[in-house]
Formats: C-alpha cells, sequence, structure tokens
C-alpha cells in the first residue's frame, strides 16, 4: 500500500516544534491527522535522536460517535466571509461555504449538482487554506455606464503576513468578452497585489494585456510557488 508522506503538514510541525506552544491538528475524520503524528512525526523525532520513551502517546479522545453542532463544527465545511476590497471592511452578506473535501461533498448532496466551476472553485479554495493563506470572498463595488452602484464579486482575497493575492476561477477564457468578463472586477481594484484567474486548461501560464496571471489549475495545483509566477 502506498504511503502518503503529508510533508506540507509534517514540515509545518517541524518547524514549530521548538516554539514552546501546544499544537492542535484539526480536519475531518478520517484524514489523517493521527497517522500525521503516529508514525510520521513521531518517525522524524527518533531520527532526530530523541529516545523512544521520551515519547508520550495518550488517546484522549475515545469517543466515537460524538455529536456535533451543525457540519461546520465537524470541519466538513469551511465558511468564508465577505469582504469589501475597496472600503477594507468585511460586510455582513451571505458567507459562502467550500467542503473540506470533494467526495464528501459530493456525497452529501447525493451526486447532485456536479457543475465544474463550483467543484474547481472549491478546489481552489482547499489549496490555498492549505498553503496558509486567509482566504476571503472579495466584493468590489463599482458604478456602470448609469451611474448606478453594482458590486462584483473576486472569488479569494488571500492575505499570508504582508503578502494578498486577487484570485478569480474559471473553466475557460476561451473568447476576449469571456476575459474581459473575468478581469473586470480584478480590474477595479486599486492597489499594486497581484492578480490571478486560475483556468481548467492545462497549458502553459500567460499575462494577459493588463498583467493578470492566468495559470491552468494543474499548474497551479502542482507548483507551490504558482502565485508568485
Amino acid at each position: 500500500m502506498k504511503e502518503i508522506k503529508r510533508d506540507i503538514y509534517l514540515e509545518k510541525l517541524i518547524s514549530r516544534k521548538e516554539n514552546g506552544l501546544i499544537k492542535i491538528i484539526t480536519g475531518i475524520r478520517r484524514c489523517g491527522k493521527s497517522y500525521l503524528l503516529d508514525p510520521l512525526f513521531k518517525n522524524y523525532l527518533l531520527e532526530c535522536g530523541v529516545k523512544e520513551n521520551h515519547i508520550i502517546k495518550l488517546e484522549l479522545d475515545k469517543e466515537e460517535n460524538k455529536k456535533y453542532r451543525d457540519i461546520e463544527d465537524s470541519l466538513i465545511v469551511n465558511k468564508s466571509d465577505r469582504y469589501d476590497v475597496k472600503g477594507k471592511k468585511y460586510i455582513q452578506t451571505p458567507q459562502k461555504y467550500y467542503f473540506s473535501d470533494i467526495g464528501l461533498r459530493n456525497d452529501r448532496l447525493n451526486f447532485r449538482q456536479q457543475e465544474e466551476n463550483h467543484i474547481m472553485e472549491n478546489i481552489i479554495y482547499n489549496e490555498l487554506i492549505v498553503r496558509g493563506y486567509n482566504v476571503d470572498v472579495g466584493v468590489v463595488e463599482i458604478r456602470d455606464e448609469n451611474k448606478s452602484r453594482k458590486q462584483l464579486e473576486v472569488d479569494f482575497v488571500c492575505n499570508l503576513g504582508n503578502k494578498r493575492y486577487y484570485v478569480q476561477s474559471a473553466l475557460n477564457l476561451d473568447t476576449r468578452e469571456k476575459t474581459i468578463q473575468e478581469e473586470r472586477p480584478l480590474m477595479n481594484i486599486r492597489d499594486n497585489f497581484k492578480k490571478i484567474i486560475v483556468v481548467k486548461d492545462n497549458m502553459k501560464h500567460w499575462f494577459t494585456e493588463e498583467g493578470i496571471l492566468v495559470i491552468g489549475i494543474q499548474e497551479f495545483l502542482l507548483k507551490s510557488d504558482s502565485l508568485d509566477l
């Protein structure tokens, strides 16, 4: 049976093991939290010279049928708040929810609602969370040709320290009109943080005339530095 190394999560534990703080690993059931600690992290400690009798394992959670208030409490879904990019504040419009596992999403919905755009957006959200970003849904207010106010949505506003990225999910940009449509909310953001459109197509990344990075989802997922291309 092939072992999944979980290098990203293991490195997070290793890099923080000397900071004196208690680490709490969260995730849906059966996603590999226990395996990450034992044997993966335990083996690392043994390889570093820690004696096995200095490693204490306590199984504190034996309640197999624990009840949760809702599916967010059980870490099946994650909530993303809406952020007014121009006003630089959170707003009280309905939040968006993303499943932490697409397979569970499909099962929960009885394999209905198989729209590729929704599934792809969920996959991108999960990858951004794995990379450590705080992810919000962006709202950009503009005035149309009739000078009436209109709100455009940026799929993801991603923050990590002093880094910020604006990310759009689009199945394709097969026409100039479609490209303009996806670019529009990004082009109405008046700062210099990087703007990115992730598409389904498996192709070499490129930049639009406005300097927006367009990248295929495969390259986005497989390259850990894909946001900085």
